[in-house]
């Protein structure tokens, strides 16, 4: 039991510092910057930007939004066996099965990412100047497009729905019972983190975030997965099954927002860049299959 705690505290030092490493570089080196380049180093910019684009549409659907549908499944299921939940009041039938449940992963999901846009869509009809608040004054002058004028709310919005994830994933090693199993979860777990710190620093960067909230959210997100190992390491230690069907509801809607920025933020902002269709094309897939290949050891 003592190693199997020294290996997870020595995962929860891990994550922090490689993620703080790995977030830091996009954020401080004025090499990043894409309001500064010009000719090659501009479009090997806008490729790294495609690459981070296909980053978060893996992390979106091959991490979020499956292990958001996992555990809701789980817990229905969990709740079914114990008659909490009943999915059939009548005209059940012996031909009946799974597919017939309503999909509540699904529902809890769509609620996110609704949630983000009708808090959005209240933003821009109140102040619609407030979206700017987080961001720089030149960067809102370049933003002639009315969806990058949404830059830094959406960015915020991307960094807490990845914090939610992120205090799931640190709470999954902290639960384990095994070195080998939460060694093995670890290394998924940074290899993953790593890449998607970087590409947030990076979008955090592009969308014009000051540089003192850009290491604010940087700082507090790579707090995230170590938080949520020291939530796992107690709840290992007292026995408790902890709050599961709170946690799965969370890490759906947390699934939800993600999805919306994804989709309505992240690949937009990047199609639109002047680069080759086929660069974008793959860039974008090489990102999003890297993501798929980690998924195998998560």
């Amino acid at each position: 039991m003592d190693q199997l705690l020294a290996v997870k505290i020595g995962c929860l030092s891990g994550v922090l510092v490689i993620t703080l490493l790995c977030g830091l570089i996009p954020s401080q080196v004025r090499w990043f910057q894409f309001n500064m380049a010009r000719g090659k180093h501009r479009r090997i910019l806008s490729c790294i930007g495609c690459f981070a684009a296909g980053v978060f549409l893996g992390a979106c659907i091959m991490h979020m939004v499956a292990d958001a549908l996992g555990d809701i499944q789980d817990e229905i299921k969990k709740r079914q066996r114990q008659g909490i939940i009943i999915h059939k009041l009548n005209n059940t039938s012996e031909d009946d099965d799974d597919s017939d449940a309503y999909p509540f992963g699904e529902l809890i999901i769509s609620l996110g990412f609704f949630l983000v846009f009708i808090i959005e869509s209240i933003v821009l009809h109140c102040c619609p100047q407030a979206v700017h608040a987080h961001g720089d004054h030149e960067s809102q002058d370049s933003h002639k497009d009315p969806p990058e004028s949404h830059s830094s709310f959406r960015a915020f919005v991307l960094f807490l729905s990845l914090s939610f994830h992120s205090v799931f994933e640190g709470l999954a090693i902290g639960v384990q019972k095994q070195v080998t199993a939460a060694i093995q979860l670890c290394l998924a777990v940074l290899i993953h983190k790593a890449i998607v710190v970087f590409s947030l620093s990076l979008k955090l960067v592009q969308s014009g975030t000051k540089v003192r909230w850009r290491l604010l959210y940087l700082v507090v997100f790579a707090l995230m997965s170590p938080a949520g190992i020291s939530v796992g390491i107690g709840v290992s230690l007292s026995n408790s099954d902890g709050s599961s069907l709170a946690q799965a509801v969370l890490e759906g809607v947390a699934a939800g927002t993600f999805l919306y920025v994804t989709f309505l933020e992240i690949l937009p902002y990047e199609l639109r860049s002047h680069e080759s269709p086929l660069t974008k094309f793959f860039f974008i897939s090489l990102g999003f299959c890297i993501m798929a290949i980690i998924a195998i050891w998560a």
